[in-house]
């Protein structure tokens, strides 16, 4: 037994010293960012604030979004760069049932909160349904091709979502101003100024990802979800409907989107047929950063992402460096830990 012992430690490989200096600049990196968050808190406390609250508003949106991403990702490995502009659609989608057709004013009344609850609801179904069609009409038939196939198919749905976001109010490519409840709506708790949005937005955010998470967790849907996610072939010899496995997942990842669409439209009151690609771009770098794949990393993700740009914002280099701030330290943590702040290292089948 000893012998054996021996043989052991003198087979396993010695650390190199980049083993041992990498992680000791990540933490020296994450030391300084922490001490330079609590001088600005103590300097001038109600901006810090009022910065962290515009940061957790982006947040959640961002970590609805990316809950899409990491959906699609974990089932069937595939990257839906689609689904950004699927985004869109929905918050278009919002505007049109919520003003257009329900007639929601800026000003508070029954009428209008009605008229948004609805277009909640509608918003996140029809997002699941133009998800769940999408993977049927073309993402199941490119299932065994090659990868590169599935992904040049999600980046032409993307152009389709944005085309079809240009004509849905028949104005072109100019951003339209809507009707908002929330937007320019705040109260006051001491010094600080809280926006009623983000109180609304987070309120929203926060069901929806427990119950997400308690789908996925503790239903039977759920199991079969994560059963196709390990072995699609295993899953089916169990009993498992993998295609419809896979078009409820495509279906969960849509009306994220849905929801984070309404809400998107009452925080800012303007929609575009463009902004999908830039919230997409920012949710799956979230969905990345928290570990691609993993539900509560891309919901950390999300939430660190906003926070850092609105920290980055009002605190530091200012709005024009946010993205290259954003993209640096997920670069940097790319470096120290490739599989993101709460995935799994995995190997490569052969």
């Amino acid at each position: 037994m000893a012998q054996a012992t021996v043989e052991e430690v003198e087979a396993t490989p010695p650390r190199r010293a980049g083993d041992i200096v990498v992680p000791v600049i990540g933490f020296a990196l994450l030391g300084l960012a922490a001490l330079w968050l609590i001088v600005e808190f103590v300097g001038q406390p109600s901006q810090f604030t009022e910065y962290t609250l515009a940061g957790l508003n982006n947040g959640a949106l961002y970590a609805l979004i990316a809950l899409g991403y990491t959906l699609v990702y974990g089932i069937i490995e595939l990257i839906n760069f689609s689904h950004g502009d699927l985004f869109m659609l929905s918050t278009v989608v919002s505007g049109i049932v919520a003003v257009t057709l329900l007639g929601a004013a800026s000003t508070i009344s029954v009428g209008s909160i009605v008229a948004v609850f609805v277009a909640l609801v509608v918003a996140m179904f029809a997002a699941a349904a133009v998800n769940t069609t999408a993977e049927r009409v073309a993402y199941r038939r490119l299932r065994r091709a090659p990868k590169l196939a599935p992904l040049i198919t999600a980046v032409g749905l993307s152009f389709i979502y944005q085309w079809l976001g240009q004509q849905s109010w028949m104005s072109g490519s100019a951003p339209k101003n809507w009707p908002s409840l929330l937007r320019n709506r705040s109260f006051e708790v001491g010094n600080v100024t809280v926006p009623w949005g983000t109180v609304i937005v987070i309120a929203v955010t926060i069901p929806l990802l427990l119950g997400l998470t308690y789908i996925v967790q503790s239903t039977r849907q759920g199991k079969a979800m994560r059963a196709t996610a390990q072995d699609q072939d295993a899953a089916r010899l169990m009993g498992i409907d993998v295609d419809r496995t896979i078009a409820f997942t495509f279906a969960l990842g849509g009306a994220m989107a849905g929801a984070a669409g309404l809400l998107w439209l009452e925080s800012v009151a303007t929609t575009r047929y463009d902004a999908g690609f830039k919230l997409g771009l920012i949710a799956f770098t979230a969905a990345v950063l928290g570990g691609i794949g993993n539900l509560n990393g891309a919901v950390l993700g999300g939430f660190l992402i906003g926070l850092i740009e609105a920290w980055n914002d009002g605190l530091g280099l200012g709005p024009n460096w946010s993205n290259s701030v954003v993209f640096t330290i997920l670069i940097a943590l790319m470096v120290f830990r490739p599989e993101g702040i709460l995935g799994n290292a995995t190997t490569e089948k052969v």
